[in-house]
C-alpha cells in the first residue's frame, strides 16, 4: 500500500529532500498536499509533476500568479490552510516551513496525520506544548527530523533519563570557525550564506554561522525529550559526521555518525528505519570514517552569542522573543541593513529590556498569544535597529 504524504514547505532544502526520496521510489508513494510561499517556477513544476490534491501557496502574489499559469483539474491551489477538508488522515506530514510561520499549519495538519516529521525547530520552540497537546489528542506520532535531534531520539530510546550524564549536540561552527575578532566584523550576507558541509537556506546558514541555530536546538532538545537545561551542551565538530553524543552516567558514551545529507533521518523517519539507505541514497565509501574526527569546545570570541546559552529558556517565553528577534535581525543582515556582530549586540539588548520579563513569563495558550508575544519582539527589535 502506499504511503500518503503530504509535505508543508515543499521547494525548501528539507523538502526536496523529501521529494527527491519520493522520486527513488515512486510506486510507494500518493503525495496528497504540498505547500510553499514565494517560489513561483518551483510551485509550477512541482504541481505538473507531482499532480497533489491540495497545494497551498501563503503568499497572495504568488497563489495569483500560479492560479493565472495553471489550469488544474487535478489539483487544488488554494491560498490558507483552513480551506483544507481531507476526509482521510495522510500517513505522513512533514513540516518543513521555516520559522514561526511553520506553527500555525502544523497545529492545522495534527488532526489530519498519523505521522507528523517535525523539521521546523521554530515551531517545537514557540509552541510545542500545543503541538504535543493535539498529538495526543489526535493520536498523531511525532518524530523530529533535524539531524541532531533525530539522532538523540535513536541515541537515548529504550533508556531511562536518570541514566544520562549529558547530551551534546555537534556545531560545524560554520563558515567563520577558524575567523579572529576582526574578521568578523568585515563579514557580509553572501560570506554568511556558504556553509562548509551542509546545503540550506539562507537563513538557517546565518543561525550556522553565529551557532543561534545551536542555542534553538537546545532549546528543541529540552522540550523534545523533557529535558533540564544542565545535561545539554554544544560542541565544535567541523566534520559534521556526528550529530550528537549522549554521555552515560555508566561511564559509556554512543554517538550517531551518518553522511551530511538530511535524506538519511528523513528516510528513516518515514520508513521506521526499516529500509536500506542504498535505495535513496548513495553513501561515500570511506575506509577511515573514525580516523579523522575533530572535537573542541566553542570559543565565546567567535560565537559571542553562546554567552547567552543559559539565559535563552529562562522564562516561559523567552524562546518566542529570542526566535522572534533573530528572525527580524537575521532578515536585517540579508538587507545589509545591520552588521553582522549587530544580531547578537540586539538580542542581548532586548534581552535586559525593561519590558523583556514582563512577556517573557507569559504562558500563551493558543497561536493569538504566541502571536501577540512574537510580535512585541519584532516590534522592539525593529525600534532598536531604526
Amino acid at each position: 500500500m502506499k504511503k500518503i504524504i503530504s509535505i508543508l514547505g515543499s521547494t525548501g532544502s528539507i523538502g526536496n529532500s523529501t521529494l527527491n526520496i519520493i522520486d527513488t521510489k515512486k510506486t510507494l508513494f500518493k503525495i496528497y498536499l504540498l505547500s510553499a510561499n514565494k517560489n513561483f517556477k518551483a510551485i509550477c513544476k512541482q504541481i505538473r509533476k507531482y499532480k497533489p490534491i491540495y497545494f497551498v501557496i501563503v503568499d497572495k502574489d504568488t497563489f495569483i500568479k500560479v492560479k493565472k499559469k495553471i489550469k488544474s483539474k487535478k489539483t487544488k491551489i488554494i491560498n490558507d490552510f483552513t480551506q483544507i477538508n481531507l476526509r482521510n488522515k495522510t500517513d505522513i506530514t512533514v513540516s518543513a516551513i521555516p520559522g514561526i510561520a511553520g506553527l500555525s499549519p502544523t497545529i492545522h495538519m495534527i488532526k489530519y496525520s498519523k505521522k507528523i516529521l517535525l523539521a521546523n525547530k521554530e515551531s517545537i520552540i514557540c509552541g510545542w506544548d500545543l503541538i504535543k497537546k493535539d498529538a495526543y489528542k489526535n493520536n498523531t506520532k511525532l518524530i523530529p527530523v533535524d539531524s541532531e535531534h533525530f539522532s538523540i531520539l535513536k541515541l537515548i530510546e529504550n533508556h531511562n533519563h536518570k541514566e544520562i550524564k549529558k547530551i551534546y549536540l555537534t556545531a560545524s561552527g560554520g563558515p567563520f570557525l577558524n575567523y579572529n575578532i576582526n574578521d568578523l566584523k568585515k563579514i557580509k550576507p553572501k560570506d554568511a550564506v556558504k556553509h562548509p558541509k551542509w546545503n540550506m537556506g539562507k537563513k538557517i546558514s546565518v543561525d550556522s554561522s553565529t551557532l543561534m541555530n545551536k542555542l534553538l536546538e537546545m532549546i528543541e532538545a529540552q522540550k523534545l525529550f523533557n529535558l533540564p537545561k544542565e545535561k545539554l551542551d554544544i560542541i565544535i565538530h567541523p566534520e559534521s559526521l556526528v550529530h550528537a553524543i549522549v554521555e552515560f552516567k555508566n561511564g559509556l558514551s554512543k554517538f550517531i555518525y551518518h553522511e551530511t545529507s538530511m535524506k538519511i533521518p528523513i528516510a528513516n523517519a518515514i520508513f521506521d528505519d526499516q529500509l536500506s539507505i542504498d535505495d535513496f541514497y548513495k553513501i561515500k565509501k570511506n575506509n577511515n570514517m573514525l580516523k579523522n574526527l575533530t572535537f573542541k569546545k566553542v570559543d565565546k570570541n567567535i560565537f559571542p552569542i553562546i554567552k547567552l546559552k543559559n539565559k535563552v529558556n529562562k522564562y516561559s517565553s523567552s524562546p518566542i522573543i529570542i526566535n522572534a528577534a533573530n528572525e527580524v535581525l537575521v532578515d536585517q543582515f540579508l538587507k545589509k541593513k545591520i552588521h553582522f556582530l549587530t544580531i547578537t549586540e540586539i538580542i542581548r539588548t532586548i534581552m535586559n529590556n525593561r519590558n523583556y520579563s514582563k512577556y517573557a513569563v507569559r504562558r500563551p495558550k493558543n497561536i493569538k498569544e504566541i502571536n501577540f508575544i512574537d510580535l512585541w519582539a519584532r516590534k522592539t527589535t525593529l525600534e532598536l535597529i531604526y
